[in-house]
């Protein structure tokens, strides 16, 4: 099951949903924010992307300026910066079987149909 993880608030995650119902694939929409990942849930989809934690953090967001920018963090510890504030999850994410891919842009999408 194709799966995106979702924030409504944001457009290139709205253009990332409109893709996949264009598609006519079935999917499920995870919407982040309120079902935030769990740390084994995130970990699979840093592998499915072949990223690391540092690099799903969307660095530009006041709480990662505030409180983590410039210090020296795990993986592990970034990953529980982005359990506590799922805000920080770059979007939209979309995963497929092991392949995933952060729509940004949104065309990327595409990719993993």
């Amino acid at each position: 099951m194709i799966k995106i993880y979702h924030n409504p608030r944001c457009q290139k995650s709205r253009e990332g949903l409109h893709i996949l119902e264009q598609s006519g694939k079935e999917f499920e929409v995870i919407k982040y924010l309120e079902d935030v990942p769990s740390k084994e849930e995130l970990r699979k989809v840093l592998d499915c992307l072949g990223i690391t934690p540092e690099m799903l953090v969307r660095k530009n967001e006041a709480i990662w300026k505030e409180n983590y920018r410039g210090k020296l963090l795990s993986q592990e510890e970034i990953l529980d910066a982005m359990i506590l504030h799922p805000k920080l999850i770059e979007r939209p994410i979309v995963v497929n079987g092991g392949k995933a891919v952060i729509g940004r842009p949104p065309k990327l999408v595409e990719n993993i149909l």
